[in-house]
């Protein structure tokens, strides 16, 4: 009697989980291509796919690579092939690029609550955060800040900088893009002027940053909420962002839905979901950047003490398609 008991239990166990197992595997499998920081475990991500798959009863995967940038082009090598569903992290001035491989489709949801510098129109793009462009320093070890772009060239011979590369960086484009609204033609030349300046030039902005706390340079270039992390996780208040008069470069992150994507309502329930206040309330700690609509928590205790910039530059996504080789080249040239 005993052993016929045994063996109804194990079979009913085999049963049960075998039955978890379908069920698990009957989920469907939402595919978000992003950048690697993005999907971290310190990062947005982990609290973003748990939150997420809770609500609507699916598996979130995130496939990532070094950057935005990189994302994109992965997906213009799969072409109508690519397992993305979602592109994640891509730069507003980048977006008429994936716009042009015709690969993306209109997202279809609702924008009446953005809370952006910008009024927002884009019907295929959607916002998920924003940041500014800005050199951070150690308060504790750099005591004579440049507060433009000309103080910067006139800093001592040893005063270095550390910037990321703009063919594999967003940050490093964000700051080319800086430099070209502010000098226009005579882009070329501030760069040349720059160079000694520049003690290297990374291919992330995590490797830059990372360079920058070891010591190697008085300056790095990363974004006005950087010194958040630094007050927030650490009580530290001496990282602190430079204000230029010369206004600051913004950058608004977004995400698209691809046309070829299987899963195309979860998807949108996902683009819908990064405008939620859950998604939201996330963003400020995680991936250290503006949430694109206000919630009834508000920002972190910390974000108050941030530098804001009054003036606010951004290109025109067409001028920015159709010279960005240009400006690359010239970039180049200059270095």
């Amino acid at each position: 009697m005993k052993n016929k008991s045994t063996s109804w239990r194990y079979i009913f166990c085999i049963l049960l989980l075998t039955t978890l197992l379908q069920a698990q595997s009957e989920k469907p499998t939402l595919v978000v291509y992003a950048y690697a920081s993005f999907a971290a475990s310190w990062g947005p991500g982990p609290k973003i796919k748990a939150a997420f798959e809770k609500k609507y009863h699916c598996n979130l995967k995130f496939v990532t690579t070094s950057s935005a940038i990189s994302a994109l082009r992965k997906i213009q090598l799969e072409g109508k092939n690519t397992k993305a569903d979602i592109l994640m992290g891509l730069d507003k001035s980048s977006a008429n690029i994936a716009r042009k491989t015709h690969l993306f489709m209109e997202h279809g949801i609702d924008t009446s609550a953005l809370s952006l510098p910008i009024a927002w129109h884009d019907t295929i793009f959607l916002p998920f955060d924003y940041s500014y462009f800005s050199f951070v320093y150690d308060a504790h070890k750099t005591h004579k800040v440049p507060h433009s772009f000309d103080a910067l060239l006139k800093m001592p011979k040893d005063f270095k900088i550390i910037i990321e590369d703009p063919r594999s960086s967003t940050p490093g484009l964000g700051l080319l893009l800086w430099i070209k609204a502010v000098y226009g033609d005579k882009a070329g030349d501030y760069w040349r002027q720059l160079s000694p300046h520049i003690l290297t030039i990374t291919k992330s902005w995590s490797e830059a940053y990372g360079l920058f706390l070891k010591g190697e340079a008085a300056m790095v270039l990363s974004y006005t909420t950087s010194p958040a992390y630094h007050i927030i996780e650490e009580h530290k208040s001496n990282y602190k962002a430079a204000p230029f008069k010369n206004g600051h470069y913004a950058q608004i992150e977004v995400s698209a839905l691809l046309k070829s994507s299987p899963h195309k309502a979860l998807a949108k329930k996902f683009l819908a979901f990064t405008l939620s206040e859950t998604f939201a309330n996330i963003i400020p700690t995680t991936n250290w950047a503006y949430p694109v609509i206000k919630t009834k928590q508000g920002l972190p205790k910390g974000f108050e003490s941030l530098y804001i910039p009054t003036h606010m530059l951004l290109l025109d996504d067409k001028e920015i398609e159709t010279n960005k080789k240009h400006y690359l080249d010239e970039w180049l040239n200059a270095l």
